[in-house]
């Protein structure tokens, strides 16, 4: 494949044409992105500048968590071009939520980290989220609780428990991130849990675990036994 411009490539050379054909598996995510692209720039076609994009923000994950300033501020681009790509992350993000209620049940620490890991990792600061389960651990719903600080002081347990309570779950999992990469629980993240359970107890909604990402690893309070989980019985 030769030429500044896509379209003065061989057809089965063509992003799209290889989509058509193929399967978007078919692509790297360079073509992918070079998709919803559609055009470089001046001496750079789609494709190069969908790798220099990657490159610069180290990947999906950096084009997931950079400001629409930050893509906008790179040659090539603009307001069109990084509003498409911040629009199709966020439908890729929102697939993945509307999927949650799909799984059959939680039956792990490891089944969370799947369904989170991928957007919680992105983020710049602390959130604190609450899955509401029924009876067979099915997903209701995730809520974000806090967002900022997540240690004893800033969060309002009364919040944790506040849509538990409106859609009768029985049980709930907690979820935070450490935007450090690091997901070893503070004190703090001890303290907080202790209370939200005893909280819990009082409710009658039983805290199964509280699960702490980091970048592409997660602890479990649960696993690690630095909490005396309450699961209802």
């Amino acid at each position: 494949m030769s030429g500044y411009r896509i379209r003065d490539w061989d057809t089965e050379d063509r992003p799209r044409e290889r989509l058509a054909r193929l399967g978007p598996q078919s692509l790297t995510t360079a073509e992918l992105l070079a998709i919803l692209l559609r055009t470089g720039r001046r001496g750079e076609h789609a494709v190069a500048l969908a790798q220099r994009l990657l490159r610069e923000f180290g990947g999906l994950t950096g084009l997931h968590r950079a400001p629409l300033s930050a893509l906008q501020a790179i040659p090539g681009m603009g307001l069109a071009k990084s509003t498409q790509i911040k629009a199709a992350l966020e439908l890729a993000q929102r697939l993945r939520r509307a999927q949650w209620k799909e799984r059959p049940a939680i039956h792990s620490p490891q089944d969370v980290a799947e369904m989170l890991m991928t957007e919680m990792t992105a983020l710049e600061q602390e959130h604190l989220r609450v899955l509401l389960l029924n009876t067979r651990n099915h997903v209701l719903d995730v809520r974000d609780v806090v967002r900022g600080s997540v240690n004893s002081a800033q969060v309002r347990v009364a919040e944790v428990f506040r849509e538990a309570v409106r859609h009768n779950a029985t049980a709930i999992l907690l979820v935070h991130n450490h935007p450090s990469g690091d997901p070893s629980p503070s004190p703090d993240d001890i303290a907080l849990t202790r209370q939200i359970v005893a909280a819990g107890r009082t409710l009658d909604i039983a805290v199964l675990d509280h699960i702490i990402i980091g970048a592409g690893r997660y602890v479990s309070l649960r696993e690690a036994g630095l909490v005396v989980f309450w699961d209802g019985a």
